[in-house]
């Protein structure tokens, strides 16, 4: 019989592509999410009955446990960027991965691979960077052979990232951006995905992913302006401005319980003073087997849409270089 992965927020950006790589190697994978209704997409990753969505509450040691029986790899890929409410950053990224692996090392699970962040450290300035810190080490406490992924910014088809501020450059002449000059190595969600899989193969460790290219905010930025044909202003937003903005926005939401959250917050305006490159003596991609792809290519297959005339745009550019004889 096929082995047995249980993926957490396998319905996710990142989460559904190793979701897909794990069927198309021949695993049967449970997918264990809040929604399940809503995660019938992956389904078709698999043969009938090969890959099944299943409800399960990572705040809860049963609800983890009972999707975790029988398991023979487990992947946590639930991460939040919420620092309120009840699914926030200590309850998902803290306490959420440890109790993941707790309970995997107490049903004997053979392999771990846990989805963290370039950055992550428990004494980092940030509250996103401390939960995930706080996490890793949760997760290596209580499963030392597991394989620890910190990606720097992920991108592909369903990212919040080129997706967002494409979606912004249609708005105005001015693209505003807080921290210009934050270097970045965007890596591809698939490749973070063939990363898993070597995890669940066999790779124990930490490992920081990041593609072929480190770039600017600014260079980034500009890129994709390139891909989706606009001429934009590029503007950075100073940070004085920004914790102003960030501040303010974090107590719209606080007044509202939640119901209202701003473009950015106090914790992601702190997070753009450090690059997120992987470093000098980390181990990386190619100690797992994956090559590094890079953006050229994968942005225009997905961006188009944010040209000015979508999947038409190529077609009128080359009616301008028609001659009537």
């Amino acid at each position: 019989m096929s082995k047995l992965a249980t993926v957490y927020g396998g319905s996710g950006f990142v989460g559904r592509y190793i979701v897909r790589r794990l069927a198309k190697a021949g695993w049967r994978v449970r997918v264990a999410v809040r929604r399940p209704n809503e995660a019938i997409f992956v389904k078709p990753y698999g043969t009938v009955g090969q890959v099944e969505p299943v409800f399960c509450n990572i705040r809860d040691d049963a609800s983890v446990r009972s999707v975790m029986e029988g398991a023979d790899a487990v992947v946590n890929c639930v991460g939040t960027f919420d620092k309120r409410g009840r699914n926030n950053f200590d309850a998902v990224q803290d306490e959420g991965a440890t109790r993941i692996a707790k309970i995997a090392s107490e049903l004997g699970v053979e392999r771990m691979v846990h989805l963290s962040a370039i950055g992550a450290d428990v004494d980092a300035q940030t509250f996103y960077a401390r939960s995930k810190g706080r996490g890793e080490a949760g997760v290596l406490e209580h499963f030392p052979t597991a394989t620890i992924l910190r990606p720097s910014v992920v991108f592909g088809p369903e990212d919040a990232f080129f997706n967002r501020f494409a979606a912004m450059s249609r708005l105005g002449p001015v693209l505003p951006v807080i921290g210009a000059d934050a270097k970045f190595q965007p890596v591809y969600v698939d490749d973070v995905a063939q990363a898993a899989l070597a995890g669940i193969d066999g790779a124990p460790g930490v490992f920081e992913l990041g593609g072929p290219e480190v770039r600017t905010f600014r260079e980034l930025m500009n890129e994709m302006l390139a891909v989706i044909r606009r001429r934009r202003i590029v503007l950075n937003v100073p940070f004085f401005v920004a914790g102003i903005m960030g501040s303010s926005f974090d107590l719209l939401s606080l007044l509202t319980g939640g119901l209202v959250k701003g473009p950015v917050t106090k914790d992601q305006v702190i997070s753009l003073k450090s690059d997120t490159v992987v470093g000098a003596d980390a181990k990386g991609l190619a100690d797992l087997g994956v090559e590094a792809t890079a953006m050229d290519g994968v942005l225009e297959s997905y961006l188009w849409r944010f040209r000015p005339s979508g999947q038409y745009d190529a077609i009128k550019e080359s009616a301008k270089n028609l001659r009537a004889d």
